[in-house]
């Protein structure tokens, strides 16, 4: 299970990055299979690092000095080193279910230096951080819990992993990311909005699908994280904003991101738009996405906090 939190297109409602939604490469097409979107959930990760250093600067003003950080579903680590990086006397510990995930977060560690003070372990978020050698001063899960069945009692499960007075920082939810605009000159205009809207549906059986899956708990984090002990004590939302035009990791990350939905979510996707994506995706192609002058990234994360008592 995994992930990124770094996922990426993968929000599912509200939420617009790379985690991969897409019909997987499993025995469903709703499985995600984590470790062959290694490089893409890199990809996305290194791309937001300017939202995730704000998210991360907001928690250092609310729990300046943690002894224990814990990334739950850290994917392959690049937050769980960001955080490493923003609270620089603590420990970090990346929690994913994918081995391969974590060998790289280990290895990204020791090319930043803190590998002293870096850890992982593998775990699946739904059964529990019991292994955790210590409670955690702030516990960060950043798009990893709407892939476990049941969020209540994975939360639940986060809480008890949570020293007294710990920080849990959820980060679900936010916008659909943007990358054109609305009518940029092939195909019907509207087509991020179309995806978006597949996208949803799939979602939702994705959602229906996992072992689990308790359907009556609604996505209202605040009341979700007062439901399991904590004190909700804000809500932020942040924001990627990298214009028109934008770089050339910003266009391959947008690539890789239309790339990612056209596959997945192909029988969803009319003729036409079909068509379209495959003109964005075609390098050769002056409407492409890796020439046109247009292309931006525009996207907005939330991330809920809740103190325990």
């Amino acid at each position: 299970m995994a992930h990124g939190h770094e996922h990426h297109d993968e929000q599912g409602p509200g939420h617009g990055h790379q985690h991969g939604h897409g019909h997987g490469h499993g025995h469903t097409h709703t499985h995600i299979d984590f470790a062959e979107m290694l490089p893409m959930l890199v990809q996305e990760a290194e791309l937001f690092t300017p939202l995730y250093t704000q998210a991360a600067a907001w928690l250092r003003e609310l729990r300046p000095d943690p002894e224990l950080v814990v990334d739950a579903g850290s994917g392959p680590g690049v937050i769980s080193c960001l955080l490493a990086d923003t609270f620089s006397a603590a420990r970090v510990i990346a929690v994913d279910g994918e081995e391969a995930l974590l060998e790289a977060a280990r290895a990204r560690a020791a090319r930043q230096g803190i590998a002293d003070r870096f850890g992982t372990l593998r775990a699946e978020l739904g059964a529990g951080l019991g292994d955790l050698e210590y409670p955690a001063d702030l516990l960060w899960a950043s798009r990893s819990l709407h892939h476990v069945g049941d969020q209540r009692g994975a939360l639940a499960g986060f809480v008890d992993r949570l020293a007294p007075g710990g920080t849990l920082a959820l980060l679900e939810g936010g916008l659909p990311s943007r990358y054109l605009p609305r009518d940029f000159g092939i195909g019907r205009p509207g087509l991020q909005s179309r995806m978006d809207a597949i996208q949803e549906e799939w979602f939702a059986q994705m959602r229906a699908e996992l072992p689990g899956a308790v359907v009556e708990d609604v996505e209202d984090w605040p009341a979700l994280l007062t439901a399991v002990g904590l004190r909700h004590t804000g809500t932020r939302t942040f924001l990627l904003d990298l214009p028109a035009p934008v770089s050339d990791e910003g266009r391959a990350f947008i690539a890789t991101a239309l790339g990612h939905r056209r596959d997945g979510l192909a029988e969803g996707l009319d003729a036409d738009d079909r068509a379209t994506l495959d003109r964005l995706l075609d390098p050769d192609d002056k409407a492409s996405v890796f020439q046109r002058p247009d292309v931006f990234v525009l996207t907005a994360l939330t991330v809920y906090v809740g103190v325990k008592p």
